[in-house]
C-alpha cells in the first residue's frame, strides 16, 4: 500500500511539495560514563533527532539487536532520545545506533559508543620487600586494580606528599605504572606506594607500599645498559592523534636515551623529547610522521637499542557522496560513494536501514559504487553508503524517489520556430516528460509523417531532416503516448536561403606601415541579420585592443576590415566567420608583410690583434625582402654609445658573414653588434658579441697641453692633460718627464708611474728664480717607450713681490661704494712679476684678520669697493701678488662713507595730460638727521612693466613730460643725494586717454578705473549690480 500511495503522491505536484523524507538533524555520541562507588543516578541519554514530512519514527539498536523498550525496563524512548537507567557495566556497554523511518524509507545513524570507566581498590595485601645491591637497577611493579577507561601513574615515597621526582635514573611509565630506578643509590632506601588515578572518574587509590632494601653483601660493579622499558614493534597511530613512545635502561652508570628516526629524517619542532629523554611524544599524527624509531641506551660499558614501528592509520572520511534523486521508470541509477582512510576502506550499501540484496540482477555493487538497472516503483527508498575499516566507519544517506507521469510537454515545448538551411540538415527535438517511456510520433499539418532517406524520427523521438527543401517548411507536430495518457506539441519550420561568401580567398603581399582593407563580402537571406567574426591566426580578433592597428569598414552587410600601420607580427591567417541563425561560413587570406630584416644571430669574436678584430655571424629573418648589406658597429666603455666602424671588406653584401673591424684602439674592450638591411629598411640589431680586449703593443699617443711654470721657490712644475685610457695601448702605462735650462746641451729625466697624474714638481735649490726651462713629456707601459710630445720653454717658480704699493688713497662716492687708488710696482724682472694686487679692508669695529678681501688682476691702479654701510669708517691696506704668493702689506689708510641717502619715499604724485603732455608734480622729500640732504630727483618711465625705463632727473618737485597720449605709461620716483639714490615710490600707470584734461593722485587714479569698471558691469549686466 505504500507505493500505490506514493504513486498518487507523485501525479499531485503540490502535495509532494510538502513531503520529506527523514534527514538526522542530530546523531548520537559516543558516551564515557564515570562509575564511581555509592552512586544511585547512574542514566545515560543518547541525542537522536531527525526532520521529515511525515513525522519520523525511531528505533535503536545495541550490538546489531533491536532495543524493545518496555514499561518499567531500563530502557526508554522520549522522541528519538535513548534513556539508559540503571547502568549495567556488564550489560550496557557497547555499539549503538539510532534509526529514524518514515513513509519514504528509514535511515541508520553513526554508531555511538557506550564505555563505562571505573576504578576499583588495590587489594589489601602486603608486598615482599625488595632487596638490591647499591649501584645495581630494580623495577618495582605497581599491578594496578581492575578498571576501565584511561590511567595515570605516580609514586609516593615514604609518605604522602613526598612523590618520586623522575630523571634521568628515575622513571615512571604511563604504561604499566610501574617504577624503574636505573642506578639504586643509598638514599633510594624506604617504602614506595603506588598512586593510579582514572582521568574519567577523577578518583584514585593506593596500593601496598613496597619496601626497598640496601643488601650489604658488596655494592653493584658497571654494566652495560638494560632496557626495561620499549615500546612494541609496530605501534598504530590515528591520523591527527598524539602518540607517546616509553625507552628505558637500568645501567651503572646511568645510561643516557637518544632517539632518531632511523630512514635519517630530522624530527620536526613539533616533536618533544621530555621525562630525560624517556618519552618521545609525538603531536598531531600524520602520514609523514610514520616511520622506524629507534630508542639507544648508552653509557661507558656499552649501549642497547630497540625499534618500532609507527603506522599510520586514519578511519573514512568520505569525499564523494551520492546525493537524492527523483527518476523515471526503466531508467538506470548508478551512486557513487567514495571516502579516504588508511588501510583502504570497503563499501556496503543499506536500503531503509537494511543490507540491499546483491543477488539481484538488477543490483551491482562495485566498491563504492552502486548500480540499479531497469528502475521500478519498489526501488523507492532511503539508501545509505557505509564505508568502514578496522578503525571506524562512515555513512551518508540518499533518497530515491521513481516517478510514474503521463507525457507532459509543459516543461519542454517544441519550438515555436525552427530556422532551417536550404540544403541543410536540420533536427527537431522532442523531449516530453512521462514514465515509463512511451511511443513518439509526427505529423506535417493535419497528416501523419512519413518517414524516407530525407526525414527520419530518431530513437529519443527527435526529428531529423537531411537536404532540407522548400517544401519541407511548415508545422510539425510531436505526439507522446503511454499507458497513462497522451500529449502534444507543435511548432513551424521556416527554410532560409544559404549564406555565401563572395570574396574570393585570396593571398596578400605588403609592405611594413602600410594599411590593407581585408574584404569579406556575403550573399545571404534578406530576413536574417549577420554576424561577422575576424580570426587571427585562429585566435579572436578584439577590435579597440590591439593598438587600434584594426578597424571594421564593411558596414552591416560587409566584413570587410582594414589593417592600419601594418607590421610584421601581423603576418598570418585571417580567417572571416559569418554566422547567421541558420548556418555560418568562413573564408581565410593569408597575409605576408614585407619589413627590414631581424637581428642577425651569433655574432662573436674570432680573433683580435692590437688594432683589429675578425667578426662572424648569422644571417636573421629576411621577413620576405632578401638581405643586402650588413653594417657593424662596436662598443666600448670609452664610447658614446655604438659608434660604426672601418671594415674589411668596407662594404658587406648579404651573403657576407664574416668581416675584420680595423682602426681599433690597442688593449681596449670592444662588444661588436651586426644589423642588416634590405629594400625595405634596417632591422634590429643583433645581441652584442661577448667582450673581447683588443692586444697591447707600445704607446703612440703623447700626452697634450705640455706647459708649466709656478710653484714655489726653487721649483720647476711641468704639467699636461693626461692620455685618455683608450689611448694608453696596455697595462703598466706611465710617463717620462724630461727637462733641461735653456741652451743646455742634456736632459734631465724622471718617470711619473700613475696614468692620472698631470703635474710633476722638480725641487732644487740651485734652481735660479724664474729661469727658461725646455720641458718634454714622453709616455711608456709594459711593452716599452713611446714618443715625446713637442720641447716647449717654461719657467722656474718666481719670488714673490718684495716691495708694497705706494701712495694709496681713498675716497667715498657714496655711502655704500669707496674708490681706492696707488702707484702701481714695475710689473716684472728677472725675478719676479706682478700678477694683480689684494685690497683688505676692514670695519673700525673689526681686525686686520676679519678683513675682506678684493683682488684685482693685470697693472690696475684702482678699484671700487662697493656694499658698504652709510657713516662707516673702514681700514685699507694693500698689496702685490703672484704666482709665489704675496708681498709686503702697504700703509693702512682711513676712509669714512658718506651719510646714507633718504629712506623716506615719495608718496604722494599728482599728474595730468594735456594733448602730448604728461605733468607730474610730487611732494619734496626732506632727509633725517642721519641720512645726507635731498640734491636732486630721478623719475623713471616707460611704456610698460617689463621694458628699460627711460631716466630723467631734475632738483625740483616737478615734471613736465612730452609723451604720446594714445600709450599707458608706467612711472616711479625717487630722491637721490651725495650718499646714493633713496627709496622708489611705488609704481603708478598712466592709462592712454584721448585728448582732454585729467589730474589724478594715484589714490585717486584707482578709483578712476574702479568706476570705469562699474560702468562696464553695469552697461553688460543691467541696474542688478551690487556694491559691497
Amino acid at each position: 500500500y505504500i507505493f500505490v500511495w506514493k504513486l498518487c503522491v507523485f501525479s499531485t505536484f503540490d502535495i509532494y511539495a510538502v513531503l520529506l523524507r527523514p534527514v538526522f538533524t542530530k546523531q548520537p555520541g559516543s558516551v564515557v560514563f564515570p562509575l564511581k562507588s555509592g552512586e544511585d543516578q547512574r542514566e545515560v541519554v543518547f541525542s537522536c533527532e531527525a526532520q521529515g514530512h511525515p513525522s519520523p519514527i525511531y528505533r535503536w539498536k545495541l550490538n546489531d539487536s533491536f532495543i524493545l523498550p518496555r514499561p518499567g525496563s531500563r530502557y526508554s524512548l522520549m522522541g528519538g532520545n535513548l534513556h539508559i537507567t540503571h547502568l549495567n557495566k556488564d550489560e550496557d556497554v557497547g555499539i549503538y545506533q539510532c534509526l529514524a523511518s518514515n513513509s519514504f524509507g528509514t535511515v541508520v545513524s553513526r554508531e555511538s559508543s557506550l564505555h563505562i570507566a571505573y576504578l576499583e581498590n588495590f587489594k589489601t595485601q602486603r608486598r615482599t620487600p625488595v632487596r638490591v645491591r647499591e649501584g645495581q637497577g630494580v623495577v618495582l611493579l605497581c599491578g594496578p586494580p581492575s578498571h576501565s577507561g584511561e590511567l595515570t601513574f605516580t609514586w609516593i615515597f615514604n609518605q604522602y606528599p613526598s612523590f618520586v621526582t623522575q630523571d634521568t635514573r628515575r622513571f615512571v611509565s604511563q604504561k604499566t605504572g610501574n617504577l624503574y630506578i636505573a642506578k639504586v643509590e643509598p638514599s633510594d632506601v624506604g617504602n614506595y606506594t603506588c598512586v593510579v588515578t582514572n582521568t574519567v572518574t577523577k578518583t584514585s587509590v593506593q596500593g601496598p607500599p613496597t619496601p626497598l632494601i640496601l643488601r650489604v653483601d658488596g655494592v653493584m660493579g658497571e654494566y652495560e645498559p638494560k632496557i626495561e622499558v620499549q615500546f612494541p614493534d609496530v605501534v598504530p597511530v590515528a591520523k591527527s592523534s598524539t602518540v607517546k613512545l616509553e625507552c628505558f635502561a637500568l645501567g651503572n652508570p646511568v645510561p643516557t636515551i637518544s632517539w632518531r628516526r632511523v630512514d635519517g629524517e630530522t624530527f620536526g619542532r613539533k616533536v618533544d623529547v621530555n621525562k630525560a629523554s624517556g618519552v618521545l611524544e609525538i603531536p598531531y599524527f600524520q602520514q609523514e610522521d610514520a616511520g622506524v624509531y629507534e630508542c639507544t641506551a648508552e653509557n661507558s660499558r656499552g649501549r642497547n637499542s630497540v625499534q618500532g614501528k609507527l603506522s599510520f592509520y586514519a578511519s573514512p572520511h568520505l569525499t564523494e557522496k551520492p546525493q537524492d534523486v527523483q527518476m523515471t521508470i526503466d531508467e538506470t541509477l548508478v551512486w557513487e560513494c567514495k571516502a579516504s582512510a588508511k588501510p583502504k576502506p570497503s563499501y556496503r550499501w543499506l536500503k531503509n536501514g537494511e543490507p540491499l540484496d546483491p543477488m539481484e540482477d538488477r543490483l551491482q555493487v562495485n566498491g563504492g559504487v552502486l548500480t540499479i538497472s531497469s528502475l521500478n516503483l519498489a526501488d523507492i527508498g532511503m539508501y545509505q553508503c557505509v564505508a568502514e575499516n578496522k578503525h571506524g566507519r562512515v555513512f551518508t544517506n540518499a533518497e530515491l524517489r521513481v516517478i510514474a507521469i503521463a507525457p507532459d510537454f509543459s516543461q519542454n515545448l517544441l519550438k515555436a520556430q525552427t530556422l532551417a538551411r536550404l540544403g541543410g540538415d536540420i533536427l527537431i527535438e522532442c523531449k516530453p516528460r512521462m514514465s515509463p517511456r512511451g511511443v513518439i510520433s509526427w505529423r506535417k499539418g493535419k497528416e501523419a509523417l512519413r518517414e524516407s532517406h530525407r526525414v527520419t524520427v530518431l530513437e529519443t523521438g527527435s526529428l531529423r531532416i537531411a537536404n532540407v527543401t522548400k517544401m519541407d517548411g511548415g508545422l510539425y507536430t510531436c505526439v507522446a503516448r503511454n499507458q497513462f495518457g497522451v500529449a502534444s506539441s507543435a511548432g513551424s519550420l521556416l527554410v532560409k536561403e544559404p549564406t555565401s561568401i563572395t570574396s574570393p580567398a585570396g593571398h596578400l603581399d605588403v609592405t611594413v606601415g602600410e594599411s590593407i582593407v581585408l574584404p569579406c563580402q556575403v550573399s545571404h537571406d534578406a530576413t536574417l541579420e549577420l554576424k561577422f567574426t575576424w580570426f587571427f591566426n585562429e585566435q579572436l580578433i578584439h577590435f579597440g585592443s590591439h593598438g587600434a592597428y584594426f578597424e571594421k569598414v564593411g558596414g552591416r552587410s560587409a566584413g570587410d576590415i582594414m589593417i592600419r600601420n601594418i607590421q610584421l607580427r601581423h603576418a598570418g591567417k585571417y580567417t572571416c566567420a559569418v554566422q547567421t541563425k541558420v548556418d555560418s561560413v568562413s573564408i581565410a587570406t593569408d597575409v605576408v608583410v614585407r619589413g627590414p630584416p631581424g637581428p642577425p644571430v651569433h655574432c662573436k669574436v674570432t680573433e683580435v690583434t692590437q688594432t683589429t678584430a675578425s667578426l662572424s655571424w648569422g644571417p636573421g629573418l629576411d621577413n620576405h625582402s632578401p638581405i643586402l648589406s650588413y653594417a657593424i658597429q662596436a662598443r666600448s666603455p670609452f664610447s658614446l654609445g655604438w659608434q660604426a666602424v672601418t671594415t674589411v671588406p668596407e662594404r658587406l653584401g648579404g651573403k657576407q658573414l664574416s668581416a675584420k673591424v680595423t682602426e681599433l684602439n690597442p688593449w681596449v674592450e670592444y662588444e661588436f653588434r651586426v644589423l642588416a638591411t634590405n629594400s625595405i629598411g634596417t632591422g634590429e640589431p643583433s645581441t652584442a658579441s661577448k667582450r673581447a680586449r683588443t692586444k697591447d703593443t707600445l704607446p703612440r699617443v703623447t700626452p697634450a697641453r705640455v706647459s708649466g711654470g709656478g710653484g714655489g721657490r726653487s721649483e720647476l712644475v711641468i704639467t699636461w692633460e693626461p692620455v685618455p685610457e683608450e689611448m694608453q695601448s696596455g697595462p703598466g702605462f706611465g710617463y717620462v718627464v724630461a727637462f733641461r735650462p735653456l741652451g743646455a746641451p742634456g736632459w734631465m729625466q724622471a718617470a711619473v708611474t700613475s696614468p692620472e697624474s698631470s703635474r710633476y714638481v722638480f725641487k732644487n735649490e740651485s734652481i735660479p728664480p724664474f729661469s727658461p726651462y725646455q720641458v718634454k713629456v714622453g709616455v711608456y707601459n709594459n711593452k716599452g717607450e713611446g714618443p715625446f710630445s713637442p720641447v716647449i720653454t717654461i719657467y722656474s717658480a718666481e719670488e714673490e713681490p718684495s716691495r708694497a704699493p705706494g701712495r694709496l688713497r681713498a675716497r667715498s662716492l657714496s655711502a655704500s661704494e669707496v674708490e681706492v687708488t696707488w702707484k702701481p710696482l714695475a710689473w716684472s724682472n728677472n725675478r719676479r712679476r706682478i700678477l694683480g694686487y689684494e685690497l683688505r679692508y676692514w670695519g673700525e669695529k673689526e681686525k686686520l684678520d676679519m678683513a675682506r678681501v678684493v683682488r684685482t688682476v693685470g697693472n690696475r691702479t684702482s678699484i671700487l669697493v662697493r656694499d658698504l654701510d652709510g657713516s662707516s669708517t673702514y681700514s685699507l691696506c694693500l698689496r702685490a701678488y703672484n704666482s709665489a704668493g704675496v708681498g709686503p702689506l702697504s700703509n693702512i689708510v682711513n676712509v669714512t662713507t658718506k651719510k646714507p641717502p633718504p629712506s623716506q619715499a615719495i608718496s604722494k604724485i599728482m599728474w595730468n595730460t594735456s594733448d602730448s603732455k604728461v605733468i607730474l608734480k610730487w611732494d619734496q622729500v626732506h632727509a633725517l638727521e642721519n641720512e645726507s640732504e635731498v640734491t636732486g630727483y630721478k623719475v623713471m618711465y616707460s611704456q610698460n612693466k617689463h621694458r628699460s625705463p627711460s631716466i630723467v632727473e631734475t632738483n625740483t618737485t616737478s615734471l613736465e613730460l612730452s609723451l604720446p597720449v594714445n600709450e599707458d605709461y608706467v612711472i616711479q620716483i625717487k630722491p637721490f643725494s651725495e650718499g646714493g639714490e633713496g627709496s622708489s615710490s611705488r609704481q603708478i600707470t598712466i592709462p592712454k586717454i584721448a585728448g582732454g584734461l585729467m589730474a589724478l593722485t594715484s589714490v585717486a587714479l584707482t578709483c578712476f578705473i574702479m568706476r570705469r569698471m562699474i560702468d562696464l558691469f553695469t552697461y553688460i549686466y543691467g541696474s542688478h549690480l551690487i556694491l559691497v
